[in-house]
């Protein structure tokens, strides 16, 4: 690896955006950014959350850390601000997050914490609460000399992220959105969770997703055969 560099500062996403995008999921905003673009944004199915029911959303501070070690981590642990989702990437060894780094999180109000890579101390996380998503769980100890980047673009869970891009995080995974684009991709998520409120409603008033989401036009389009009997074994051999 190259020879470190560390950006102190970070251009940050909107803090009304921020947190906007903490009330809507992350399923409505990987809809509401569409197409080839969201499978781009949204980080691998192995990056899984440690605690259930837990939703963030803040802007980025990256690092990028040496095999086996976490030193970079710790430097961007230390510029990272109240709000900020805390995203790591890193060799699959040595641990990145533990309960002490995660106990400091706790005490300056970081949102959430992102780690392509090992955490340890789980049991200790969950009972502080940490909001950490990670792909893999071990109790390898890092070492701490290795160089890295902070606060420069990475790749983590397939996703490249740059310093100050919205982060959210769910129980469905994590999605990543542009700096620059962020503010639009809420305001339309926004708009597609007030739908499914209004669908709720109409829910409660006695509607029905068939009707509601669009099923029964696309079935009648279909043709489909509908037989008002029981299946038959002999049905097989028509």
């Amino acid at each position: 690896m190259q020879r470190s560099k560390v950006y102190l500062q970070v251009r940050r996403v909107d803090a009304a955006v921020c947190k906007a995008a903490q009330g809507i999921s992350v399923s409505d905003l990987h809809e509401a950014v569409g197409g080839k673009a969201a499978l781009a944004a949204t980080m691998a199915p192995n990056m899984r959350p440690l605690l259930k029911g837990v939703r963030i959303a803040g802007p980025a501070v990256t690092a990028l850390c040496a095999r086996g070690d976490n030193l970079m981590m710790h430097r961007a642990l230390d510029l990272a601000r109240e709000g900020d989702v805390l995203v790591v990437q890193a060799q699959e060894s040595g641990a990145q997050w533990g309960d002490v780094a995660a106990y400091y999180a706790k005490k300056k109000k970081l949102a959430g914490v992102v780690v392509d890579g090992y955490i340890r101390d789980t049991d200790e996380l969950a009972r502080i609460g940490s909001a950490v998503w990670s792909t893999l769980i071990g109790p390898s100890t890092p070492t701490k000399f290795g160089h890295g980047l902070v606060n420069a673009p990475i790749v983590c869970g397939g996703v490249r992220v740059e310093p100050g891009d919205l982060v959210a995080a769910d129980g469905d995974g994590v999605i990543v959105v542009p700096r620059l684009q962020a503010a639009a991709v809420v305001q339309r998520a926004r708009q597609r969770t007030e739908r499914e409120e209004e669908q709720r409603a109409q829910i409660d008033a006695g509607g029905r997703p068939w009707d509601l989401h669009g099923a029964a036009q696309g079935y009648a389009k279909l043709e489909v055969e509908e037989i008002d009997a029981p299946w038959r074994p002999e049905e097989e051999k028509k």
